[in-house]
């Protein structure tokens, strides 16, 4: 292919994808768009492969604009937080006592935060591996112990689930606004 005509088909491409609901938008619609914005036709397959290869180049920057805006928020957060190392109770606990010690649970973990009166994020060492666990608890006896009711993720599922998080609050987001 022509490398003129290829950066004029990038060219309408990437400015179709900006001008989309990228929600909405399939491939075709944009190869579809792209051929009438070019007069030309993108139905031939050398032609399909490069579109397709010019939206999936688009969706991987996306991803990562939207990933670089999550960590950036997520310092800005940190940074607002500062020091606060008090326990907050329920819901905010930074895993640390007034008095800035760790606390952990019955059986040695590290706890994180408490979610909710029963629910904690602790660090746990299992098999010589730190696993993040999302989990409940309950009391047996004067022991506060955990449930089958949770998740334990190891570094590299807790990286990935991180990494995510974004596209986890946008889908969020758009369910809640077809609820209403």
């Amino acid at each position: 292919m022509d490398p003129e005509i290829q950066q004029k088909i990038e060219t309408v491409v990437r400015q179709v994808l900006e001008e989309s609901d990228l929600d909405q938008m399939t491939e075709f619609k944009v190869r579809q768009e792209a051929s009438n914005r070019l007069k030309m036709s993108l139905s031939q397959p050398n032609y399909k492969a490069f579109v397709r290869q010019v939206v999936e180049a688009f969706l991987q920057e996306q991803k990562a604009k939207e990933n670089q805006q999550a960590v950036e928020e997520e310092e800005e957060e940190e940074k607002n937080d500062g020091d606060e190392d008090e326990d907050e109770g329920e819901g905010g606990g930074r895993g640390r006592r007034s008095d800035g010690e760790k606390k952990f649970t019955d059986d040695g973990d590290l706890i994180i935060c408490q979610l909710g009166a029963k629910r904690k994020v602790t660090i746990q060492e299992f098999r010589g591996k730190s696993l993040v666990s999302i989990r409940e608890y309950y009391n047996q006896g004067t022991k506060e112990m955990p449930s089958s009711k949770g998740i334990s993720l190891t570094e590299e599922q807790w990286a990935v689930f991180r990494k995510n998080l974004p596209a986890i609050q946008a889908a969020i987001k758009k369910m809640e606004s077809h609820l209403q």
